[in-house]
């Protein structure tokens, strides 16, 4: 049996449940997932648990509060002007609580994501914190094939 290292390409399923036990990706009932260590698809918490799995092995993993995606960090919570929003954006979007809004790098080349958490007269509040930030999460996986 071939053992994971770093580098490997993956096959495998994999479930990632959040404090409260609920499912935030389970590929169990679905088609596996393949991924390159290293590559950042995985955070590197997850990805030390998977190092030295052989192909057939199954295992769960319970990861601290703030060891899978990092402690919240009160620096990413920004005040964006609602002008800046409708100058880079859509200018007739309409933005509530919750939402989850899409940035461009400042390269152009990616994007991250920011949700609203509190709405102002002519801001809004974005938090770009992981949403496990700061949370234990359960990581389990289901080796099925190593390269």
């Amino acid at each position: 049996m071939t053992a994971i290292a770093e580098g490997s390409f993956l096959t495998l399923h994999y479930r990632l449940a959040g404090p409260d036990g609920a499912d935030i990706v389970n590929t169990f009932n679905d088609k596996p997932a393949t991924l390159s260590l290293g590559t950042g698809e995985l955070s590197p918490a997850m990805e030390a648990r998977l190092i030295g799995l052989e192909e057939g092995t199954r295992a769960t993993f319970e990861l601290a509060a703030g060891e899978a995606f990092g402690e919240r960090n009160p620096d990413m919570l920004q005040r964006v002007k609602r002008s800046l929003l409708r100058e880079l954006g859509d200018p007739d979007a309409v933005y509530r609580r919750g939402d989850v809004v899409q940035f461009p790098t400042p390269d152009g080349q990616g994007a991250y994501a920011g949700v609203i958490r509190e709405e102002g007269e002519d801001w809004l509040l974005f938090d770009f914190n992981h949403p496990l930030a700061g949370l234990p999460v359960t990581f389990e996986v289901s080796v099925i094939g190593v390269l």
